[in-house]
């Protein structure tokens, strides 16, 4: 490589980080946690540090929860313990994984856009969903550098005539694969599915095999499995648990509750990838455009870096619309195939040496972080769980009980997961359960975390009406103390 092109990579890299420091961090930790999952992954980190079992993810000392791989708790249960119990150490990882994932768009970028290897970042940072999602505490993020990590090795695999070098990418893409598997399970590997036929309409069947050598493949199985195949001798029933619930029903049935039937997707997808691919909207008419005229005029689709881009895309995003359960950020995947096309759409107009174009990004990139800065200060959701601590602080001192436990109008374990404000925990240092009053066990769970913890604050759902509550509470010989309400739930102090 020439000095002059050295130079010029160095600091477009200088200019990446700078980037996505500033997108990253800026009003990072503002905002409090939201419900229901910023509060769920957060107090699953908060019960592993609490009690030092990092294996089993769980919302209280009563309630397991492997819904989920344990990478997410694990990254956040290691930011709060260096940073501290604050909303900035939660989001913090989030920010450095907005980050890598740059990182790892412009190592794409040397290969595909070699003399702007800065634009495929630029896109994918400033795409209004890939910089929201960076401030949402999720498993996706970090899905997405894992996922953007696999393909790096792959595209430098598979474009690379160095043979050397082709194994070592090889080995990169299934580290890849398997830290994917061990944040979100089966739907990790999507993007594979892609990979696959371009390479055998490629280089054939043969061809395939270069990319399945035995050490990658054990190096996903150490990565990937491991962890599942503990869990799965230690804890009983739990392997058709996770083939059951987590694969079966997610596929093919609406038991999540996320958005099933045919609708559902147009619903939830097509607004993410309208609004998500701002301000980028005339380079995706263009590329749209332009598929669209070869696949009228007949023209041969070669195996081109640009056709394996557009597969990336579309046979997850086909699976993710035939699958029944579906959430906005699912999506945020797919943004890295997307960016690269952009960046590949943009290569020719966009030139940062121009001072328009130079005014045009810091201009959009005050329109983000005003939408950040506003969604932390100036939008007050009654989902913030930060809101309810303080309200909750002033209906009872909090040094008059030891927990927290909700008991709703309910006997699922789901709507358990989904109405329960779990981030009060770090909020209020206080353990947080919830109870599905009309479960069978209902009564006895009660009556089990109040043993489990002497003093709790017990909400009642105001569904269940007053005195709902008051006979399982007089099985749990404690001391009932009334205090009053809060968001019409009724507060009870429970001492035994």
């Amino acid at each position: 490589m020439r000095p002059e092109t050295m130079r010029a990579t160095r600091w477009s890299l200088i200019f990446v980080i700078c980037f996505g420091l500033l997108l990253g961090f800026a009003f990072q930790g503002t905002r409090g946690l939201w419900s229901p999952d910023e509060g769920r992954y957060t107090v699953a980190a908060l019960q592993m540090l609490d009690t030092g079992n990092y294996l089993a993810p769980a919302y209280s000392p009563d309630e397991v929860n492997f819904s989920k791989p344990p990478t997410t708790y694990w990254v956040i249960a290691a930011s709060v313990k260096m940073f501290g119990r604050n909303s900035w150490a939660v989001r913090t990882p989030y920010a450095l994984a907005f980050l890598l994932t740059l990182l790892v768009l412009h190592a794409m970028g040397r290969q595909l856009v070699p003399q702007k290897p800065w634009l495929p970042s630029v896109v994918y940072g400033c795409a209004a969903a890939p910089f929201l999602a960076g401030n949402i505490v999720s498993t996706d993020a970090f899905l997405t550098l894992c996922e953007a990590l696999a393909m790096l090795g792959f595209l430098r695999a598979a474009f690379d005539e160095n043979e050397r070098g082709r194994k070592r990418y090889v080995l990169l893409m299934w580290l890849g694969w398997g830290l994917a598997f061990l944040t979100k399970g089966p739907p990790g590997l999507i993007p594979l599915l892609a990979a696959i036929p371009f390479i055998v309409r490629r280089d054939g069947w043969r061809g395939l095999g270069r990319f399945f050598p035995l050490s990658g493949i054990v190096l996903f199985l150490l990565v990937g499995l491991s962890w599942y195949l503990v869990v799965v001798i230690r804890y009983a029933g739990l392997l058709e648990y996770f083939l059951h619930q987590e694969v079966y029903n997610r596929v093919f049935t609406a038991a999540h509750k996320r958005n099933a039937g045919w609708f559902g997707w147009i619903k939830i997808y097509v607004p993410v990838l309208a609004i998500g691919l701002l301000p980028w909207w005339p380079a995706v008419g263009r590329v749209l455009r332009r598929w669209v005229s070869a696949v009228r005029l007949g023209t041969k689709n070669e195996p081109s870096v640009e056709l394996f881009l557009a597969l990336w895309f579309l046979v997850p995003f086909v699976l993710f619309c035939l699958v029944q359960s579906r959430l906005p950020l699912y999506m945020l995947p797919l943004f890295v195939p997307l960016s690269l096309l952009l960046a590949l759409e943009l290569r020719d107009r966009v030139d940062l040496s121009q001072t328009k174009h130079k005014l045009l990004l810091a201009a959009w990139v005050v329109v983000l972080l005003a939408v950040k800065g506003g969604a932390a200060y100036a939008w007050h959701s009654s989902n913030d769980n930060r809101q309810a601590a303080s309200e909750l602080s002033t209906a009872t001192p909090t040094d008059r009980y030891k927990a927290i436990i909700f008991v709703e109008n309910t006997d699922l374990d789901y709507t358990i997961e989904e109405a329960t404000p779990w981030g009060l925990r770090m909020y209020l240092g206080k353990v947080v359960y919830g109870i599905p009053w009309l479960a069978p066990h209902g009564g006895e769970a009660l009556c089990h975390a109040l043993h489990n913890e002497g003093k709790a604050l017990v909400v009642v759902d105001p569904d269940l009406g007053p005195k709902a509550a008051d006979t399982a509470l007089a099985q749990c010989s404690g001391k009932v103390t009334e205090l009053g309400t809060w968001r019409k739930n009724v507060l009870k102090l429970v001492e035994l």
